[in-house]
């Protein structure tokens, strides 16, 4: 298939486009052009403002693919600016699980789009929650026609995360800083950059339309994390209110149902089966 990706060139992205090009697809990225990428003349490439209408419009009115891997839609707007200039057959948008009011077994069903009074918006409008809600009710509300699905996730972490927001945590245990973490036995849900990106390759290739949730099986505390990092480089963490606030701070227990992925055909592995191998590789990181 002519699929077109918007990002790409980095985290869950970077795995998406690999997987598309595995997969034998013939690939566009359009990004500002200020990140390299090693795919090499597996894709080609173009030069876009994201938040430009005239932008998008310029590079992509009359131009028709197969599939739109859209990774940067924050905002209605966003989904506007796109879906107004490019024909696509599909159209596969990261969301995020920040459309929910969480909770333990966040099914699909528990935010509708639909129900979501559509305002047009720009990414500095309102919170991110805010934002990526109303991007879903403008791709179901005012394209009721594209097929379309919005793929909700929780934290994507990595090795290449660049938020480094689970870093934090090995690095203020490794290297003795005080940090203060509100809630440290909350148990909260996590996909990993990598099946989130053959997730997203995944549904590119499928027929469903609508919202559906993507995260590893099962949950983790911040407590369990710590208890290990600890075990592991014989640190001691340093838990203060006077300390660092803590990126996930503000967080409630929550996992996301993922049956309707498995009847798809994707099932997520469970969060403890990579999450230590990547700790280990967090641990030897904040050593240096």
């Amino acid at each position: 298939m002519n699929i077109l990706v918007l990002g790409g060139t980095r985290y869950f992205g970077v795995h998406m486009v690999e997987a598309l090009i595995q997969r034998g697809h013939h690939i566009t990225i359009a990004t500002r052009g200020l990140k390299k990428d090693n795919f090499g003349n597996s894709v080609h490439r173009m030069v876009i403002e994201r938040s430009s209408p005239q932008s998008i419009a310029q590079a992509f009115s009359g131009r028709t693919f197969d599939v739109v891997c859209d990774s940067l839609a924050y905002c209605s707007n966003d989904v506007k600016y796109v879906l107004d200039s490019v024909h696509c057959k599909r159209y596969v948008m990261t969301s995020s699980a920040s459309v929910y009011q969480l909770h333990v077994n966040t099914t699909e069903s528990d935010f509708n789009p639909l129900e979501k009074s559509l305002k047009w918006c720009n990414r500095a409008d309102y919170p991110y929650d805010e934002i990526k809600r109303l991007a879903e009710s403008a791709l179901f509300q005012a394209y009721p026609l594209q097929s379309s699905v919005a793929v909700r996730f929780p934290f994507v972490i990595g090795r290449d995360d660049y938020t480094k927001r689970l870093y934090f945590y090995v690095e203020h245990v490794v290297k003795g800083i005080p940090m203060f973490i509100d809630d440290i036995d909350v148990q909260m849900g996590y996909v990993s950059s990598e099946e989130a990106g053959r997730f997203l390759a995944f549904l590119a290739e499928q027929e469903y339309t609508g919202s559906i949730n993507g995260s590893n099986g099962g949950t983790i505390s911040l407590s369990e994390i710590i208890k290990y990092v600890e075990e592991r480089t014989g640190k001691h963490a340093i838990l203060s209110k006077d300390g660092e606030v803590a990126p996930y701070n503000g967080g409630v227990g929550y996992s996301l149902n993922t049956e309707l992925a498995s009847k798809l055909g994707f099932r997520f592995s469970p969060i403890k089966s990579f999450i230590f191998d990547l700790l280990n590789t967090f641990i030897e990181a904040a050593k240096v």
